[in-house]
Formats: C-alpha cells, sequence, structure tokens
C-alpha cells in the first residue's frame, strides 16, 4: 500500500517518459524506437503483449487499479482525503479524481506506442486543475472539458495532451453565475453549458468558437446530466423532460407526467436514442423508480421501460451494439433493445440490495468497457466482470476496501 503523497513525482515521471514516445510515434518510425526505449527505462515499464485494460474504484480514503480481465488488485493507492469522484480522462491511461480542490489526474499505467503496449505501477500525478468544487468532467471528440460548480469555471483541452507528463494548456469560459453545472465542446470549437445559479437550474446555452451565444434555453428545470449521441447530438436532462441540441437548434422534449425528471442519461455516439432515468415524485426524500426513459434524438419520441426494480444513479450503462443496460436493484443487469423497446436479457450477478439514502454512500455500481459489463458489490467488497456477449460473470475480483465508484481505461 503506497500513500500519494509520495507517489507524486514518480508519477509525473512515468507520464512524461512515456508519453513523449507516444507523441512521437505519430510522426516519426524511427523516434518511436528511439522514444520507445526511453520509455522503458525511464518509466521503469513493462512490454506487455496486448493493450491492458483496467478498473479503478475509490474506496474511503483512497483508490484501488485493478487489472480489467482478472479483476486482482495492481495497486492500492491511499491517502486520498475527502470524498471522491472517478472518471475517465479522456486519454485511454489516465483517470480524474474529482476530490478536495482539485481535478487530479491518477496515472493508471498502462498504454500503447504504436503496436507496442506497456504496463508500469499506477500513480497519483501531479497533474491537477484547481476548482473549488469539482464536478463533471465530459470527454467528446478528442476534447476533456472540466466544471467547477463553485466558480463556475469551464476548462477545455486536448485528452491526449495529457500524455505529455505535463498539464495540459487549456481554454478557459466561465459561466455568469456558479451552480452545479455542464459543458460539452463540440467538433466545430461551439462550446454548450448549463444555465444557473446557486438557487436554481434553468436550461442551456450554445456559444460559437469565439464564445458569442448562438442559441439558448431557459425552459429546462433543474437542468441536470449531459449525454452525446449520433450525429454530435447533446442532450440534457429536466425535472420535465429533456433538451436536445442538434444541427445548430435546440429542441425541448416533454415528459409524459408534469413533473418527470431525468437526471442522469447514458449516450452513445453512433445511437440515436438515448437512455436515461425516470422520477416522478417531487417530493420524495429518495424516490426508488422503477421505470427508465428511452429518446429517439431525432424524432424527440420518448419512451418508458418498466424494469420491475429499482435502480440508482450508477446504474446506466450502453453495450457494445448501442443496448441500454441498467443494474437493478434485484442484483440484474437488465438490457434493453433500444429499438422495440423491450427487455431481451437479464443477467443476475450480485444479490439484492436497497439504496442508501445518502448518494455518496457505496452501492454497487455499473461501467461498461469493451464489451464487458464492471459491476462492484460492497456488500462482499468485490467486483464482477460480464462479457455481454454471452452474459456469463467471467472474473470476480476480491477488495481490500469497500468499493464506491467504478470507471476504467483502455490502455
Amino acid at each position: 500500500m503506497k500513500n500519494y503523497r509520495t507517489q507524486r513525482t514518480v508519477g509525473a515521471v512515468i507520464a512524461l517518459g512515456t508519453s513523449v514516445a507516444l507523441l512521437a510515434a505519430c510522426s516519426s518510425d524511427s523516434a518511436t524506437e528511439a522514444e520507445s526505449t526511453t520509455t522503458a527505462e525511464t518509466a521503469a515499464a513493462q512490454r506487455v503483449s496486448d493493450a491492458t485494460p483496467r478498473i479503478a474504484t475509490s474506496y474511503d480514503g483512497g483508490v484501488l487499479v485493478l487489472d480489467a480481465q482478472t479483476l486482482e488488485t495492481v495497486e492500492d493507492i491511499s491517502g486520498i482525503e475527502g470524498f471522491t469522484r472517478l472518471n475517465p480522462a479522456g486519454d485511454g491511461r489516465h483517470v480524474f479524481i474529482s476530490g478536495s480542490g482539485a481535478f487530479t489526474a491518477l496515472d493508471a499505467g498502462t498504454w500503447t506506442e504504436g503496436s507496442t503496449h506497456y504496463t508500469s505501477t499506477p500513480a497519483m500525478t501531479d497533474i491537477a486543475f484547481d476548482a473549488t468544487t469539482p464536478g463533471h468532467v465530459v470527454r467528446h471528440d478528442g476534447k476533456t472539458v472540466l466544471f467547477d460548480d463553485g466558480t463556475g469555471k469551464v476548462e477545455v483541452f486536448d485528452s491526449a495532451a495529457l500524455l505529455t507528463g505535463s498539464k495540459p494548456e487549456t481554454q478557459v469560459y466561465t459561466t455568469p453565475e456558479a451552480h452545479h453545472g455542464v459543458a460539452v465542446e463540440l467538433s466545430d470549437g461551439s462550446l454548450l453549458t448549463t444555465v444557473g445559479n446557486e438557487d436554481e437550474r434553468t436550461g442551456i446555452v450554445v456559444l460559437d468558437a469565439d464564445r458569442k451565444e448562438i442559441a439558448r434555453n431557459e425552459e429546462c428545470p433543474g437542468v441536470h446530466g449531459e449525454a452525446v449521441a449520433a450525429d454530435e447530438t447533446v442532450v440534457v436532462g429536466c425535472e420535465d423532460g429533456l433538451l436536445i441540441y442538434r444541427n445548430g437548434a435546440i429542441t425541448k422534449v416533454q415528459s409524459p407526467d408534469v413533473y418527470g425528471r431525468i437526471g442522469n442519461q447514458a449516450g452513445d455516439e453512433k445511437s440515436p436514442i438515448l437512455l436515461g432515468d425516470y422520477k416522478v415524485d417531487p417530493d420524495a426524500e429518495l424516490e426508488r423508480p422503477t421505470r427508465v426513459s428511452l429518446t429517439n434524438t431525432v424524432t424527440g419520441e420518448l419512451s418508458l421501460v418498466d424494469l420491475g426494480t429499482s435502480y440508482t444513479f450508477r446504474s446506466l450503462g450502453r453495450g457494445p451494439a448501442g443496448e441500454a443496460i441498467v443494474l437493478g436493484t434485484d442484483g440484474a443487469l437488465h438490457v434493453i433493445d433500444v429499438n422495440t423497446k423491450a427487455v431481451t436479457r437479464t443477467i443476475p450477478v450480485v444479490d439484492a440490495w436497497e439504496e442508501p439514502t445518502e448518494w455518496q454512500e457505496p452501492r454497487p455500481a455499473l461501467f461498461v468497457q469493451d464489451g464487458t459489463a464492471y459491476v462492484s458489490e460492497p456488500a462482499d467488497n468485490s467486483v464482477h466482470a460480464v462479457d455481454l456477449a454471452t452474459g456469463t460473470v467471467t472474473a470476480t475480483g476480491e477488495l481490500a476496501h469497500t468499493p464506491n465508484e467504478l470507471t476504467g481505461v483502455t490502455g
């Protein structure tokens, strides 16, 4: 077990040595060979036969990094203070930890240079973006976007720039008022951000590459979450439906109920169909919904699918063919054909469970990567891997700590 405070310099050296080689590989074969040698010597990296995906799960006080195939613990990074959230950084190697005062990059220690694959010991890095209240991390079209809820500061950078081992240069935009929000940069350089303040959140605004307003809609009470669907369609949730930004125009999709909140979404950039949660009780201290929403972002058609079991905000995912996947409190993965809106398969994975009252408390979580669904089971400190093609559990990892958030990198 290692305290991250003793690893920061090591992490920076690992990232610098390896990623310079990766950038060189894009422009010169001879440079690739030379830099790969330097990488192995500087970073104490090991060559491996294939890309080595890894999974990261947070626990109270640290992060465990696991081998994605065996689910064996590769490294236990302890000494992280406060409640942390995890997100892929977008470069296939790093994970962002949203913690006390910053978005900080964790090097998961797996990467590919050209056709050569490497692994090394995971470590915290010195790459940190200061944030009063670090919130959403969004990845799209090779860009990573960070949103600071405490100040409204939005930072945008090339995801691959993390591979240099240094803090990337960023473009900064600050919303007029701070709020719990989110932002997405599109391929033409335009920026979509939420609109709100500390009292309410009302909608979205779209700014062009020069940050001049080109579209706005404030008919979205309680705006929350985002997802990108096919044809670079961006969707955010409202307490009464959704807002869809597509081809330069914003469209409101109304929920079938007066209060029909869609606050968490799972998109697939090859599918026009969006998976979302669906809650109908504005007065509930904790609503345990059994229906999910499927929205066609082209036609605006919103459909509800009843799973017969409740789920939580960490239960939504998409499979390799665009199928919707929901982890129910019955302990099973419910696979939905987004075109027919039918549950096509139910895969038992963990024991039945109940959502805790506080959202920060551990509960089973779902993360999908490369055709595998990873499901955590805090009740017995474990993580399971499910092959979505066969519906079988292929591995179970026993953990030294109780898992909370779950994410991964492809290597």
